[in-house]
Parts: structure tokens; C-alpha cells; sequence
């Protein structure tokens, strides 16, 4: 699959995963499929971060458009949730910048090897505070976002580690879920199983750009916040 069809296949899913509030007002079999999007978004971070002819301009374009969304977004979230959160590109930028940091570290040159090590450490707890931000400023998936991104960046030439990484990183996230409604249980299983479900689409990636469709995505995340904001009024009047 090229980095296009991925594309496409995480806004349908996106789509289809705030759809489910507009239609029903609450969680539904919309929101399983919804779980594919963002780790095909993180994945992509990690892509743009490799490919990317001018990191500056990918860091800026990633920051306007979490401010220019952040409206729409909160708008629509308000709808349905209560409480303060950040859109999902403030998470995007900061997991692109842990990945920037670490490779900084990564990248610095000692004779000795020891010095080598602390700056994979020291990179790896910098990479941990901006986790820890996007936790406590309420960033979309929080650290768990950070986390991933991380993951399919430190881990991309090593498939099976990074696949088994991912699913224990995304485990540890639902598993407060997991033990507090246990009602629920069945739900959060098919939650896990669903996010986990990209893993299969990201193994498939051929390395291939495709058609480039770069700010048909950034533009669709405001824009289509607004158009289900709008819609509610019509739905629920």
C-alpha cells in the first residue's frame, strides 16, 4: 500500500468514528472502525519525519493547523463531551518533535561508547516529558499518542518488535478500562482488536508516496468538524 491509500483509509475511518456521535449520540459499531485512523496518522508522522525535504515548514504546518482546528474541534467535541481537550495535531507536532529530539541525541558523536548510551537515554526521557505534556494538557491519546509515534519511528526497520510493541502499548491503554467497567469488558477487547487492526495496512506500506493529497487532509479535519457541528443542530432539533 502506498502512504495515499493509507491516507484514505484513515480519513474514511475518521469520518465514520465522529459520524457515530452525530447519528447516535454515543459510542457505536462506527467507533470500532474509527480506531484505524489514528495509528495510521502516527505512522505517517514517523514517514513525514524520514521523508521530509524541510522539517521546519512540517513543523510549522502541523502547529497552524492545530490551531486553526481547534475551534472546530471543540465545538463538535462539546456536543458530546464535557471537560477540555486539544485536537489531535497538537499531539501529531509533539510527537514529531520526539522524534526530532531523540534523534538529536541519537545522532551526537563521542569516542567513548558509554556517552553514546546516556544520549539515547537522555533522548528517550525527553521524548517521555513531551508524552507526559500531551497527558496533562489534554492532547488527543495523550501520552499514548506520544508513544506511538515514538514506537513506529525507533522501531521501523523491525517489524515484528515494533507490531508487539504497539500492541502492548496499546493494551496498557485500554486496560484501565478494562479493569474499571467490566460491564464493558466485550467492548474494550473489540477496541483493542480495532486499533490494532492497522498494524495489518502499515506492514503493507510499499515505501510509495502515491498521489499527494497533503492538504486534503490538513484541510478535512476542521472542515469536516464543522459540517457534523452544523449537522447536529438539524439531527437533534
Amino acid at each position: 500500500m502506498s502512504a495515499f491509500v493509507l491516507k484514505i483509509i484513515a480519513l474514511i475511518s475518521m469520518a465514520c468514528d465522529h459520524t457515530s456521535y452525530l447519528i447516535y449520540g454515543k459510542f457505536s459499531f462506527l467507533n470500532y472502525i474509527g480506531r484505524l485512523a489514528f495509528p495510521i496518522f502516527a505512522f505517517q508522522i514517523s514517514e513525514g519525519y524520514i521523508h521530509t525535504n524541510n522539517l521546519k515548514k512540517y513543523f510549522m504546518r502541523l502547529f497552524l493547523f492545530a490551531l486553526i482546528s481547534q475551534i472546530p474541534f471543540s465545538l463538535f467535541r462539546s456536543s458530546y463531551i464535557s471537560g477540555f481537550g486539544l485536537n489531535i495535531f497538537f499531539t501529531l507536532f509533539l510527537g514529531l518533535g520526539a522524534i526530532k529530539i531523540f534523534d538529536v541525541f541519537y545522532k551526537l558523536e563521542y569516542k567513548e561508547k558509554f556517552m553514546h548510551y546516556i544520549n539515547i537515554i537522555f533522548g528517550l526521557m525527553c521524548a517521555i516529558c513531551l508524552a507526559v505534556i500531551a497527558q496533562f494538557t489534554h492532547c488527543d491519546y495523550g501520552a499514548y499518542g506520544i508513544a506511538i509515534i515514538f514506537i513506529f519511528y525507533l522501531l521501523k526497520n523491525k517489524k515484528i518488535l515494533m507490531n508487539t510493541a504497539f500492541i502492548i502499548s496499546t493494551i496498557l491503554f485500554q486496560l484501565k478500562n478494562l479493569l474499571l467497567f467490566n460491564n464493558n469488558f466485550k467492548i474494550y477487547i473489540l477496541i483493542i482488536i480495532f486499533t490494532c487492526l492497522p498494524l495489518v495496512f502499515i506492514d503493507l506500506y510499499n515505501g510509495k508516496k502515491g498521489k499527494d493529497i497533503k492538504y486534503v487532509l490538513y484541510l478535512f479535519y476542521p472542515i469536516h468538524f464543522l459540517i457534523l457541528y452544523a449537522l447536529t443542530f438539524i439531527v437533534h432539533s
